[in-house]
């Protein structure tokens, strides 16, 4: 299994490469435009790394203008996380281009194959 998820990896790590962006920044716009608004701490909760490691990946969306923190009312030592919207149209291309890795790297499997790998994974993602 490990060397399947890196064979997946490295094709996804040099077709993001080419936007500057890393597999765990591009699951952060994913998983922020899914939730507008989450915090900082429910970012780092999705994505499975510490809370402190989500500061220097925000900082670098922030840098290329594709997600903003937004300071909130209730809460004033809290923000929110919403993407830009150059953070949208870039997610919708990366998304794509996911989709594009995803079949490239299963292309040796027929359609009934490839749905039953996804069936599994999701198995062992949900356990």
């Amino acid at each position: 299994m490990r060397r399947a998820q890196l064979k997946l990896f490295q094709n996804l790590i040099g077709r993001l490469s080419a936007h500057d962006l890393r597999p765990a920044q591009f699951s952060a716009l994913a998983i922020i435009n899914q939730n507008p608004g989450l915090m900082q701490t429910d970012l780092a909760r999705a994505l499975a790394i510490e809370p402190p490691q989500v500061v220097p990946l925000l900082n670098k969306l922030e840098s290329r203008a594709l997600a903003v923190r937004v300071r909130c009312k209730p809460d004033k030592r809290s923000y929110g996380i919403f993407l830009s919207k150059a953070g949208e149209a870039l997610l919708k291309e990366l998304t794509q281009i996911a989709a594009e890795s995803d079949k490239d790297a299963t292309a040796a499997l027929d359609n009934q194959e490839r749905d039953e790998l996804l069936r599994l994974l999701k198995k062992i993602y949900r356990d």
